[in-house]
């Protein structure tokens, strides 16, 4: 049987079947943390004639109700690596965002997510810590090495043995093939310049990953392939022909791609470093373009966070800096800062950082939606609210991030885990770590 259910309601809730956000309510099995049924129409509470009936009542007025957010793609370097970041700060800073879900990397950590073993030891480190659920990927590498790089036969076998399964191979889709060792001692670039760094990671790298990846995809069909964290608006054509080929192809881009573009960076500031690198304006339009054609499928945090002293903040060094942005907490509000500016409607959110993100994780069934039999995992979020970005208001452990300063739309106001509040923006973080390791 199920207990007397929790009452979420409002005048916008964002539905699966709805372009816009409509009149809802949606009620709880505060027992399971199951949505047991939605209802169009915003209920007020005094059509409840017997307070019994319910255990607890949210309406959130004109504010949105939607789904939690599933980031799948998160680097929480735990164990081995836990000054970097940890299951405890990592999922709070996630749950202060939105996100209710995140599907953890299989590097930075040590041991790397390479084998059973090591998934167990990563799983026992997480245990009692996580405020919102997670997941974890496992990692491709050659012989046993840390987590070096794979050569194409590598990727052919790993291609083959996961043939005909329901699982998913995932690429960090850069490969160089030039040979220009040119460059004499008097000849060595400005380290601390952005262009710099740009400059020794072209576009290049990627279309010629990607052109070798569905050029392997054409002869396995049946698998399903994934490119991680697109930059590269010029191999677009090639994903292009790959989905008009029917092939299973799914491609991901981040909110930093979508958000900083290199004109705007500073030289000598590392915290804009990432691999593939932030380009200039003119590929972000493209990429825009690609992900609300539905070319790139979604966007994910590609939260990757180092200890200051592997940026190199002082020496302002972005060729010798830990390449990675740190995010977890802002992706929700950057993506709506500027893509409200591009047409961007809160629908097209939920689409790209909740359905398409758990149907990717294979969290369908129970992630990303607000619907029945789904886990209720439910934010509160203020399209309207500006909030400025202030190392105090920044919930990761290593506060460097290049979006301090800035000044973004939107509020998340809570955040709910299968109907339990985690996180008030109000008061901080509710009860203790309830997240499931999935």
């Amino acid at each position: 049987m199920p207990g007397k259910p929790h009452v979420f309601t409002s005048n916008r809730v964002i539905l699966p079947e709805s372009d816009h956000p409509v009149p809802a309510t949606i009620l709880v099995d505060p027992l399971t943390g199951k949505i047991i049924d939605v209802k169009h129409g915003h209920t007020p509470h005094a059509a409840f004639s017997d307070p019994e009936a319910i255990s607890a009542y949210t309406d959130a007025d004109d504010h949105l109700i939607m789904p939690g957010l599933v980031d799948a793609h998160v680097h929480l370097n735990e164990p081995g690596r836990t000054d970097w970041e940890g299951f405890w700060t990592g999922t709070r800073a996630a749950a202060s965002g939105g996100v209710t879900t995140l599907i953890d990397m299989p590097l930075n950590s040590i041991p790397p997510t390479t084998t059973v073993e090591n998934l167990e030891e990563k799983r026992a480190a997480a245990r009692g810590q996580c405020w919102t659920d997670v997941g974890f990927w496992g990692g491709v590498i050659p012989g046993n090495q840390e987590f070096p790089c794979v050569t194409e036969s590598d990727l052919k076998g790993a291609m083959k043995e996961l043939e005909g399964s329901s699982t998913v191979l995932c690429f960090h889709a850069e490969l160089d093939t030039s040979s220009d060792e040119s460059h004499t001692l008097s000849e060595v670039p400005n380290p601390t310049l952005y262009q710099t760094f740009l400059h020794s990671r072209p576009q290049s790298l990627e279309t010629a990953a990607i052109s070798l990846i569905t050029r392997l995809h054409a002869q396995l069909p049946s698998l399903r392939l994934h490119i991680v964290h697109l930059s590269a608006s010029d191999a677009l054509p090639l994903i292009r022909a790959s989905k008009r080929a029917g092939l299973p192809l799914t491609v991901e881009t981040c909110f930093h791609y979508l958000t900083l573009d290199a004109t705007s960076i500073p030289d000598g500031r590392p915290e804009f470093k990432c691999c593939p690198p932030i380009r200039d304006a003119v590929n972000q339009d493209a990429l825009w373009d690609a992900l609300k054609a539905g070319d790139i499928d979604f966007v994910v945090s590609d939260h990757s966070p180092c200890v200051a002293g592997l940026k190199k903040i002082e020496e302002g060094d972005l060729m010798g800096a830990w390449g990675g942005i740190s995010t977890l907490g802002l992706g929700l509000n950057l993506l709506w800062t500027e893509g409200r500016k591009r047409g961007v409607e809160p629908r097209d959110l939920v689409k790209w950082c909740c359905e398409a993100t758990a149907k990717h994780a294979g969290l369908e069934d129970v992630k990303g939606a607000l619907k029945r039999g789904m886990d209720a995992d439910i934010i509160i979020w203020d399209p309207e609210a500006e909030v400025k970005v202030t190392k105090e208001s920044l919930n990761f452990k290593n506060k460097l991030t290049p979006y301090e300063g800035l000044t973004l739309q939107g509020r998340v106001l809570k955040t709910y885990l299968r109907g339990n509040l985690i996180y008030d923006a109000s008061e901080g973080f509710a009860g203790k770590p309830a997240g499931q390791l999935l």
